[in-house]
């Protein structure tokens, strides 16, 4: 074996970073213009760095982030301060354009229904959630590439979770309707908003939302939506709301940690929630606190707790 010293290096102008004067350029290990399996990449990568080859240079566009994704997982047990990556921004992908696009990439990451379905394969996925609160578009969640990907993640027994904010959730509403067998999670009761009072408009869409059987809302969230110093006064009109709409076997509490933090703190919230559910049963508590949300997630997946 060729000594790691073979490839000499040298620091990169003001970085410090100590760098090979040699490169691993890494875009065959996205598929270019042959498939490799995993093994033979991630080995490719090892056996560069047993050389001494310490700069890796990849892309997104390599293969979709394939070539990422194996250089990070050759690397995963090397130190830090001993490997360069680096990568590139800046270039346009369109990503529901397939691998046959003149790029000279055979293979790649897999997309859309086909990239769920291989996620699917782990069974410790239970679930997806779109950030869709930072989405500029709000008819987003109704665009019409959207739907092959809910019915794959319906098939595939996942949960969508849905992060909106109170704009959304008529948009959100209509989605659940046009996708009866997907379970939908509503994140943070939807964010209502508490720190202005201003809750008539997300009262009305929750109601209708808990319409459909297939929609659940977490328990979740509240705090930093409630004023600097809230109390659980500030916290009742919402909760006692989503308890009426969803009932005790369609509600799961979240603790929202580490965001709570900003807003009080785990324990402060725990004690709140327990407060304001202090006069439902134990089962349903239990429910609440852990049961519900084990079902909802677990069960579909065929796992259990």
């Amino acid at each position: 074996m060729i000594p790691v010293s073979a490839v000499p290096r040298r620091v990169l102008g003001r970085t410090g970073l100590s760098v090979s004067v040699l490169g691993f350029g890494t875009a065959p290990l996205g598929d270019l213009y042959a498939q490799l399996d995993d093994g033979t990449a991630i080995a490719a990568v090892e056996r560069a760095f047993e050389l001494g080859i310490n700069l890796l240079d990849t892309s997104p566009l390599y293969g979709r982030g394939l070539s990422e994704h194996r250089c990070g997982t050759a690397i995963r047990r090397v130190p830090r301060q001993d490997i360069v990556v680096c990568t590139k921004v800046g270039r346009w992908m369109d990503p529901f354009h397939g691998p046959g696009n003149g790029s000279g990439f055979v293979g790649g990451q897999p997309h859309r229904v086909a990239r769920i379905d291989a996620l699917a394969v782990r069974k410790l996925l239970v679930g997806l959630r779109p950030m869709v609160q930072d989405i500029d578009d709000d008819n987003w969640l109704l665009g019409p590439t959207l739907a092959p990907l809910l019915a794959a993640m319906a098939r595939n027994g996942l949960v969508f979770d849905a992060l909106v904010l109170p704009r959304h959730l008529p948009r959100l509403l209509r989605m659940i309707g046009s996708h009866p067998d997907l379970k939908f999670v509503l994140d943070h009761c939807g964010k209502p908003l508490l720190a202005t009072g201003e809750i008539a408009i997300w009262q009305r869409d929750i109601a209708l939302l808990a319409e459909h059987p297939n929609i659940v809302c977490k328990l979740s969230g509240l705090v930093t939506e409630a004023a600097p110093d809230w109390q659980i006064a500030d916290l009742r009109k919402a909760v006692d709301h989503v308890r009426a709409c969803f009932g005790p076997q369609r509600m799961l509490w979240g603790s929202d940690w580490p965001v709570v933090n900003l807003a009080g703190g785990y324990a402060k919230w725990f004690a709140a929630a327990e407060t304001l559910l202090a006069d439902l049963s134990p089962d349903e508590k239990a429910d609440i606190f852990g049961g519900n949300a084990a079902r909802i997630y677990l069960s579909s997946r065929g796992l259990t707790c």
